[in-house]
């Protein structure tokens, strides 16, 4: 009788350590002050730096990048989407005012291509880099008969700090408050399979075919990664007094914005007070889209929401801008209303 291994079942042990000396190197160059062990551990420990909090407070996120990773596979370009896992784990935390400290990866695969997973782990150190949290450690699974040989899944976890006094969740936001939107890099991570189903079965779109309404190739534009907002932050912190903070991922400014609005408030957003890139307006030509699935699918170009005193609205918009972000006066906190989010 043939003799039956790992290997022959479709796990490569031998694969898994190769991949774990090609990703150490990237690894670490995003290691912090606090981190304490090197890649390989069973565990990742991490030293909090207590004498900068007064009263530390730890938050967590989680996120994955959902089926954009279609389209990094039907391109066969992997070194983009570690970007927009850390950026949809990050933007989260942050919303709460938390520094990011540390990273954590699953990467879950049919067949381990120790080359092709090094790409992906390059946008992830690449995301943690610009994020200022380290990469600390990760979880590679190769499950043959469960994934497809050239495909694979990745998930995220983020962890940040705040002091307790320093929480931003909301609770301070007020009517005539400012609502100060940070413009997006398209699509982000959000409303793939919307796009997909416009792109490819009804216009029967190719990634290769260069589009002149975008300016670029599909594939190159549906593959810009996700903008991280955690220098914008910076830019404002001990500046500006930030009262409130949305991501604004699946479900748009109407699925996200109402999440730090407490009762009795109502966001007014102005209507075409902020540049929508022209991949939106394409989506919805080709598709025939109506306003509200594209403005509860999409972030429809705006990535990040800041609310501030309306006095601050001015300042902090010059802050950001001259820290590189496109910003934009958006709306307006009001007393009342039966809806979360209405537009004029």
């Amino acid at each position: 009788m043939e003799e039956i291994t790992y290997k022959k079942a479709g796990v490569d042990i031998d694969a898994g350590e190769r991949f774990v000396k090609l990703i150490s190197p990237l690894a670490k160059k995003t290691f912090t002050y606090g981190v304490m062990t090197d890649i390989g551990s069973f565990g990742a420990l991490f030293n909090l730096d207590i004498k900068k909090y007064k009263n530390p407070v730890l938050v967590s996120g989680t996120d994955g990048v959902g089926t954009k990773l279609r389209i990094a596979f039907m391109m066969d370009k992997h070194d983009t989407v570690g970007i927009d896992l850390v950026a949809m784990c990050v933007n989260d935390i942050l919303t709460l005012g938390a520094e990011p400290l540390f990273f954590l990866d699953y990467l879950a695969t049919g067949k381990l291509l120790p080359e092709k997973a090094k790409e992906v782990i390059k946008g992830i150190a690449k995301g943690c880099k610009e994020s200022g949290c380290a990469l600390i450690g990760g979880e590679t699974a190769e499950m043959p008969g469960f994934y497809e040989e050239n495909e694979y899944d990745i998930a995220g976890f983020a962890v940040g700090v705040v002091d307790k006094s320093g929480i931003i969740d909301g609770s301070k936001i007020k009517a005539g408050d400012a609502l100060i939107g940070l413009s997006s890099n398209g699509l982000h991570s959000n409303g793939y399979s919307l796009a997909r189903k416009v792109f490819f079965d009804v216009s029967k779109f190719k990634l290769e075919q260069y589009v002149s309404e975008l300016s670029t190739t599909l594939g190159e534009e549906l593959l810009k990664p996700t903008r991280i907002y955690v220098k914008a932050f910076n830019a404002l912190k001990g500046k500006v007094a930030i009262k409130g903070m949305a991501h604004i991922t699946g479900g748009g400014i109407p699925g996200n914005l109402p999440r730090i609005l407490k009762g009795g408030l109502t966001a007014k957003i102005y209507s075409n007070s902020w540049h929508i890139p022209r991949i939106f307006s394409f989506i919805k030509k080709l598709g025939n889209v109506p306003d509200d699935d594209m403005k509860k699918t999409f972030n429809m170009g705006i990535g990040y929401v800041i609310v501030v005193d309306k006095k601050k609205s001015e300042i902090a918009i010059s802050y950001l801008r001259k820290s590189g972000f496109d910003a934009y006066n958006i709306g307006l906190i009001e007393k009342g209303g039966r809806k979360k989010i209405y537009y004029v």
